[in-house]
């Protein structure tokens, strides 16, 4: 895929230089003008809407929606919100700035990165955004990095959200638990360890820090039962030895490598172990 230019500097970006803002502004009925279906925002808080509402019925839509021509309508590239309140206020028309693109691929593409940039996305939204730009159009998590001006880790980081589990994915739509909260629980390795934690952090309501320490308590708590484990399989394994060379027999572990001490009293002992293990007896 070719490099991109980052989109979503405003909205002089989208005007050529040689137009002024209001040459470019036409007026479109709000029947005409339809929602994206690849916009990142799933839902609109009702009060912040109620909010806006208000507004244009006083001031009306200040700032033009930008739009694109798609089939027989046309398309929000940014705006939706705008568009939304505008006809819960009453209005038959609304203010424009029509894009013109080259095909549906670059309308959806354009839609997604201006409402990334302009609009104030849920974590998860953003994840499902970033998602959906390199599944359906290629784009590398680096050149959506350079599109929405975040670091590559930032949007990596983001994109992982969507691996947890559907419990948490439900616990943050619903406000439960934070971002900082979601990225904590990625630290545990298993499903069942990220369920047991949530049920945790929602029955204790602890904070992100509280959060971060428990994360921290179930790892160490995890490499301790895998020692356990791994000390039980070679106690059986010395105990197998100690009775083949009938003499003490200890297996002693480091990080790297080890040792296998076989315990002896006297001459004869070690003789007998050396032939035990020349296969001589």
């Amino acid at each position: 895929m070719k490099n991109r230019s980052p989109l979503g500097r405003g909205l002089e970006s989208l005007i050529p230089k040689n137009e002024s803002i209001s040459k470019v502004i036409t007026e479109l009925d709000i029947s005409d003008i339809q929602p994206n279906p690849e916009q990142p925002r799933k839902s609109f808080d009702q009060d912040s809407l109620n909010d806006l509402v208000e507004s244009i019925r006083s001031k009306g839509v200040i700032q033009p929606l930008i739009v694109s021509k798609y089939n027989e309508k046309y398309i929000i590239i940014a705006g939706e919100r705008r568009w939304r309140a505008a006809g819960l206020a009453g209005l038959k028309k609304v203010p424009v700035v029509v894009k013109d693109l080259k095909n549906d691929q670059e309308k959806l593409e354009l839609a997604i990165i201006e409402n990334i940039q302009r609009e104030n996305l849920t974590p998860l939204e953003l994840s499902k955004a970033y998602k959906s730009l390199m599944e359906k159009y290629g784009y590398t998590q680096e050149q959506v990095a350079a599109v929405v001006g975040k670091s590559r880790s930032a949007v990596a980081n983001n994109i992982r959200l969507l691996s947890l589990p559907s419990e948490v994915i439900d616990a943050m739509e619903k406000s439960m638990i934070t971002e900082g909260h979601a990225r904590a629980l990625l630290g545990l390795e298993t499903t069942a360890e990220i369920k047991t934690a949530l049920k945790e952090i929602l029955q204790k309501k602890l904070n992100v820090r509280q959060t971060e320490n428990l994360i921290k308590k179930l790892k160490n708590n995890t490499k301790e039962k895998k020692e356990n484990e791994k000390s039980v399989f070679l106690q059986s394994i010395e105990n197998e030895l100690e009775k083949q060379l009938q003499t003490r027999v200890e297996i002693k572990t480091r990080k790297k490598g080890g040792t296998i001490e076989i315990k002896y009293s006297t001459q004869e002992e070690l003789d007998r172990i050396i032939n035990n293990l020349r296969g001589e007896q």
